[in-house]
């Protein structure tokens, strides 16, 4: 990866924004003890980024990759909450909680002493695919309008709907009863902690999370993730292979299309170009109008590879003419 900034000096520390340029994805391992807000408030004011965020929020307890993304970059954040996560965990059998972790109050305590290998692994393998979750109390969805750990810390508990996720794959690593490590690949908006209280239940000895990692978010592997310490110590910025993604690396799932100057002038202010004229300067056939798909996400590109927009098409606008590319997302 070619260099993207200069080296920090953190006797500038009001520069450095200015300096580095950054737009895109930093992997950063979060540490245990941190909220996924704690790592972007010390980020804007350590490295002085006023433009941070995150995609995919990690419990207090949980470590592993976080997400953060950066300048423009913070712009991308709806579009990456769709990368698949991969974990590593491990679930205390014979223990619930009423945060369905280790951190909550035990509610409920069974003997674990009639479990076997065979029966935990047979229980296992029911959670492969498809799936049903009922989201955790504690947690951010919002019912009514309110994130639930809200209502949780008043001691309320109020219905939620469940919800399909896909656990892609499910493999027990090290088993030593009460105890079993995993390691889970999963959609978007699995709750790992549901996970090991829905397999502690129907085990019928209950069941808590013990310890998580998450392993890998889309292409972001926790083994190039930055640590805290190094990131806001003097880190070399221009050495960052594996630890950042640039706004087209990072949405590069998204097939790209490329526009002519003039075009690339109505893009920038949030104009929809015609289909015909995009299709003509390089999308793929494979997602052409010819293959029958509509409505795809793409990026839009210049001729010299500039990444400008993101937008999608072929929309067909009734009365309007032929199909338009429409831009959702400027990157100026």
């Amino acid at each position: 990866m070619a260099p993207v900034a200069s080296c920090i000096d953190h006797s500038e520390t009001g520069k450095v924004a200015q300096r580095m340029s950054l737009h895109g994805v930093l992997n950063v391992n979060k540490p245990d003890g941190w909220t996924s807000h704690d790592v972007v408030q010390r980020i804007r004011s350590g490295l002085g980024i006023q433009k941070v965020g995150h995609a995919g929020t990690l419990d207090p307890h949980a470590t592993g990759v976080l997400p953060v993304l950066v300048g423009k970059g913070t712009k991308i954040a709806q579009y990456l909450l769709g990368w698949e996560k991969e974990y590593a965990a491990v679930l205390q059998l014979g223990q619930r909680t009423d945060t369905q972790d280790a951190w909550g109050t035990v509610l409920e305590e069974s003997s674990v002493e009639s479990l076997t290998e065979d029966r935990i692994r047979s229980v296992f393998a029911t959670f492969q695919g498809s799936i049903q979750q009922v989201p955790p109390m504690y947690s951010a969805v919002k019912i009514e309008g309110q994130p639930l750990y809200k209502k949780a810390r008043r001691g309320e508990t109020v219905d939620r709907p469940a919800k399909t996720v896909v656990i892609h794959d499910l493999e027990i690593q090290r088993l030593d009863i009460p105890e079993v490590a995993f390691r889970v690949v999963c959609s978007k908006g699995t709750y790992v902690r549901t996970l090991c209280e829905d397999i502690g239940n129907l085990l019928q000895v209950g069941g808590h999370l013990k310890w998580l990692q998450r392993r890998r978010v889309g292409p972001i592997h926790v083994d190039q993730a930055l640590e805290m310490e190094s990131l806001l110590g003097g880190l070399e910025f221009s050495h960052l292979d594996g630890a950042f993604l640039g706004l087209d690396q990072a949405l590069e799932g998204f097939p790209a299309v490329v526009v002519d100057v003039d075009d690339a002038r109505k893009v920038l202010h949030g104009n929809a170009i015609s289909w015909d004229r995009v299709v003509n300067s390089g999308l793929e056939s494979s997602v052409s109008p010819i293959g029958g798909n509509i409505n795809i996400m793409v990026r839009v590109k210049q001729k010299d590879g500039q990444l400008l927009a993101l937008g999608r098409g072929p929309i067909f606008q009734t009365g309007k003419g032929g199909p338009v590319l429409a831009i959702e997302t400027v990157f100026a």
